[in-house]
């Protein structure tokens, strides 16, 4: 093996790995969250399901910011410009906050009306909006978590975030069986226990990058922001991730609808299908996309673009051959796989294992999606990504189901064909943006308009 392709894959393999880790953590505690709430009633299900929807807002603005603060900090630490990367991560941090305030509110303010709005009644509506009030309380916080960790992944530290993460979620695993099941003694609060142990984890993660930040061994300091430079090309960064993030989630009732057309188990077969394969694939392309971005951003900042097109390619082929390979195994092994998750539906198992299918068969594609924009956004574009999210999700999965699914009268088959068109369309808009766009030079810009040159 080439040298210095060995040199990358280590250097991949180094700042991915806890990322990967921190992942797969993060998907057991949903998974556990899941698994409690189902030990208290259906409602119990759906109020927590329903709320969860509001619940990716946070997550995908505070994704957004994040975002930016890792192609800032990234760059920054690469040109070796201190001042600046304080200054980025410092706003970047302001803006969290103050991002996270009015979802506070609403989560506190309106969670009944909110819950009402898919037709909830009775004890669904209930529980959803206790749960949703406690849990988006505690939004400003998780916007801190999210984007401090990505300034700490932005200058090469992705261990401290895996540790800070890591404690957090098995503190709220740990308090949603304990609390939510009132086991060892503590009383049973029910889903008010799940929502808690969620809401005390993200305070805990928030006040822990805090203390991280501001110990001797931090490699940034907070000051109090100043540029409005610095701001603006935040907000020109995150908001187009922000965007993104949100169309992601919007798809997903107009698909879910459709596949609810088709029949009721064809929908519990696309969920399980779709679990089955997060919990395969997610941690190790997760792991891709924040290795790639920070190997970018820094040698962008050192000025190199050249450097920065050699470890994308780098980490593409290694992504390829590990997901993919992850993908194929998933293939062959869908109905074993399924069959762990899908023992209470029996209707929905020969869907289930063709939507593990389909999603093993697009993996391949998925991490080149997944790498390529992750290359992009390291170099501040976040524009050609939102592209290929918005055409992907509206015009290939929601139009490719319907045209297949219903006019042709494909049913579900055209589902699983959508899904796969998605991820090769996804992996083509990413690689034509990543090799025809002016990337590097729009990084090197908004260096040199900051001040980081």
């Amino acid at each position: 093996m080439d040298s210095r392709l060995a040199s990358t894959w280590r250097r991949v393999v180094s700042l991915a790995w806890p990322v990967s880790v921190a992942a797969a953590l993060r998907t057991l505690m949903r998974t556990v969250d899941v698994l409690v709430t189902a030990a208290f009633s259906p409602a119990a299900v759906v109020a927590v399901g329903l709320a969860n929807l509001y619940g990716r807002v946070p997550l995908r603005i505070g994704i957004g910011i994040g975002s930016a603060a890792i192609a800032l900090s990234s760059q920054d630490t690469g040109a070796d410009a201190a001042a600046n990367r304080d200054e980025a991560v410092s706003s970047a941090l302001t803006l969290a906050v103050l991002a996270g305030v009015p979802i506070a509110a609403a989560g506190l303010l309106f969670g009944p009306p909110l819950i009402r709005l898919f037709g909830a009644t009775g004890d669904v509506v209930t529980l959803g909006a206790t749960y949703l009030a406690v849990v988006l309380a505690t939004a400003p916080a998780r916007h801190v978590s999210l984007v401090t960790q990505r300034a700490l992944q932005g200058t090469g530290d992705t261990r401290t975030p895996m540790y800070v993460n890591g404690g957090a979620d098995v503190v709220n695993i740990t308090g949603s069986v304990v609390f939510g099941l009132g086991l060892l003694g503590a009383p049973r609060y029910g889903v008010l226990g799940v929502g808690a142990a969620t809401a005390v984890s993200n305070v805990l993660s928030a006040l822990a990058f805090l203390a991280v930040v501001r110990s001797a061994r931090a490699p940034f300091s907070l000051v109090r922001p100043r540029d409005p430079v610095v701001a603006r090309q935040l907000l020109a960064i995150a908001g187009p991730k922000i965007v993104e993030g949100l169309a992601r989630v919007v798809a997903q009732f107009p698909f879910n609808a459709i596949l609810l057309a088709f029949g009721t188990p064809v929908n519990a077969g696309y969920q399980i299908g779709l679990r089955v394969y997060q919990q395969v694939t997610s941690p190790l392309t997760r792991g891709y996309r924040t290795a790639t971005s920070v190997l970018v951003g820094q040698a962008l900042g050192d000025g190199d673009p050249d450097v920065a097109r050699y470890r994308t390619r780098a980490t593409l082929a290694l992504g390829v051959l590990t997901v993919g390979a992850l993908g194929l195994l998933l293939v062959a092994f869908a109905p074993a796989a399924v069959s762990l998750l899908a023992s209470g539906s029996p209707d929905a198992v020969p869907y289930a294992v063709a939507f593990a299918r389909a999603y093993g068969l697009s993996a391949p594609l998925l991490v080149a999606w997944v790498v390529l924009s992750g290359a992009l956004s390291g170099a501040s574009e976040t524009r050609i990504p939102l592209l290929a999210r918005v055409t992907g999700v509206f015009g290939v999965l929601l139009g490719g189901t319907y045209a297949l699914g219903v006019l042709l009268g494909w049913g579900e088959f055209g589902a699983y064909v959508a899904v796969v068109a998605q991820y090769g369309w996804l992996a083509l808009v990413a690689l034509l943006g990543f090799a025809y766009s002016d990337w590097a030079t729009r990084a090197a810009d908004m260096m040199r308009e900051r001040g980081s040159e």
